[in-house]
């Protein structure tokens, strides 16, 4: 073996210093539990930065995020490395079927004429775009309400990808028909099997950063529906906790929260009573 084989192997490698370093700033800033069997996926998911800054090492890239204040510039490029952002159109579909047969209706016969919805964390735009095309619907068939959705994530990568509303002729084919046709545009060129969601459904939501380890949430007024799915198994019981109340403190008395189906609430006291699966009414 060469020696500049040999180097390159070295430096392709992070130290357990460093990554516990990374681990913990990650975990403080993010709330994203990294144990030691994350090594090697974090290794993977950083490699494209070094290439971007033209850093050659591990090594040096630490030392530049926590030695040379760089991390102020990077912060947001070593978050959108690390997170997970899968997601699909009408993903955990029961939650939708509820929301169309049993919240709007509910909150609509408080004589609510502006429904507030916020995608907590709304990754590549797959939920919001999913809720506009639910809420499009029933205010279609309801002109006396309106509605206006809020998208946030903690990727600016993502939030790029969610902006353009263009996808894989795959990835909504999940979509009702009745919904298909009237929401998604097909290329004109048939071989490119992009799809990309109607300007006038773009329009209803409204994409912004936000990161749910802040103290509060600057979201305006108090939102009517909240989607916060699949973020909080990411996060351990105490963060949990924290994020649950804060979203809470923006829902209107009535309002609904909905949660991952592979998430709970369980041993927490909040202000909440659950009303489906893994969907629950403030009190």
């Amino acid at each position: 073996m060469s020696a500049v084989a040999t180097v390159a192997c070295v430096e392709d490698h992070i130290s357990k210093r460093n990554f516990d370093h990374l681990a913990r700033f990650i975990y403080d800033y993010s709330g994203i539990k990294m144990p030691p069997t994350k090594m090697t996926m974090l290794e993977g998911r950083l490699r494209r930065r070094l290439r971007a800054t033209g850093i050659s090492s591990f090594d040096d890239y630490c030392d530049y995020l926590f030695k040379q204040d760089g991390l102020e510039h990077e912060k947001v490029y070593l978050i959108d490395a690390v997170t997970t952002n899968k997601t699909d159109f009408f993903r955990e579909p029961n939650h939708f079927t509820y929301l169309r047969d049993h919240a709007l209706p509910k909150l609509a016969a408080r004589d609510l004429r502006r429904f507030r919805i916020w995608s907590s964390a709304c990754s590549t735009g797959a939920e919001p775009y999913t809720l506009a095309m639910v809420l499009d619907d029933f205010t279609g068939a309801n002109p006396q309400q309106d509605y206006a959705i809020l998208a946030t994530d903690l990727s600016t990568e993502v939030l790029q990808t969610a902006r353009r509303g263009i996808y894989s002729a795959d990835m909504v084919a999940p979509v009702p028909a009745v919904y298909h046709d009237r929401y998604v545009m097909q290329a004109r060129d048939p071989n490119r099997r992009e799809v990309r969601i109607h300007p006038d459904l773009r329009s209803r939501v409204g994409f912004a950063r936000l990161n749910l380890m802040d103290a509060s949430y600057g979201v305006g007024d108090p939102m009517h529906i909240i989607f916060c799915r699949n973020v909080l198994i990411y996060f351990d019981k105490p963060t949990q906790h924290r994020v649950l109340s804060r979203l809470i403190e923006c829902l209107a008395p009535g309002g609904y929260l909905f949660i991952g189906h592979s998430e709970t609430v369980s041993g927490f006291d909040l202000p909440i009573r659950q009303v489906a699966n893994t969907v629950f009414e403030k009190v």
